[in-house]
């Protein structure tokens, strides 16, 4: 009876260990997949809609911040924010790609570059590609969230949250730092 106490003992916390090694062999998987360029086994750990979805609000939200109560007051103010959504539409699907997740896993700041604004002079200058997610704080959130934060090229705090979902971990949202660009807000 001993016997079978024990090996029951040991079966849960082998499991108990697996569930909790799940969201670091994901990123271990996400850093294979994005230095070999392997968008079929990016895919195997991110959830592109859930992400798209999650970009798709929180730019949406950065556009009308940032135009301000005035704008969002009047008729024209309303329905050139509702162009400008249509029009984030192309930032988000270019950013809810493997090309563009990687590009946000190697710390480089492509929401800079789209709107013009540079970190260095040279506005040729690239970021050299770095190990996707290197220097990440990992933290659990929950027995079904855990989070990797990573300093992007200014420094900002951008944020993968993975989802369990049975044994599997796979990245369902990506929290940019763009309430610290919003004026007013800190």
């Amino acid at each position: 009876m001993k016997k079978w106490l024990a090996l029951i003992l040991v079966a849960f916390v082998l499991l108990a260990g697996w569930v909790a090694a799940g969201p670091f062999l994901a990123i271990n998987g996400i850093r294979q997949a994005v230095k070999t360029q392997d968008a079929a086994a990016l895919s195997e750990y991110v959830d592109f809609p859930a992400v798209r979805t999650s970009l798709k609000q929180q730019i949406d939200d950065y556009v009308v911040r940032r135009a301000g109560a005035d704008v969002q007051s009047s008729l024209l103010g309303s329905i050139a924010l509702r162009l400008a959504s249509g029009a984030t539409d192309g930032i988000v699907d270019m950013m809810a790609t493997p090309a563009g997740l990687a590009a946000v896993m190697e710390g480089r700041n492509f929401w800079h570059r789209l709107g013009g604004q540079r970190s260095s002079g040279n506005s040729y200058a690239t970021a050299p590609p770095r190990d996707p997610l290197e220097g990440a704080k990992y933290r659990y959130e929950s027995p079904s969230r855990f989070t990797a934060t990573l300093d992007n090229a200014d420094g900002d705090p951008v944020v993968f949250v993975l989802t369990r979902d049975g044994f599997a971990w796979k990245v369902t949202e990506v929290r940019l730092p763009l309430a610290a660009m919003v004026p007013g807000r800190s």
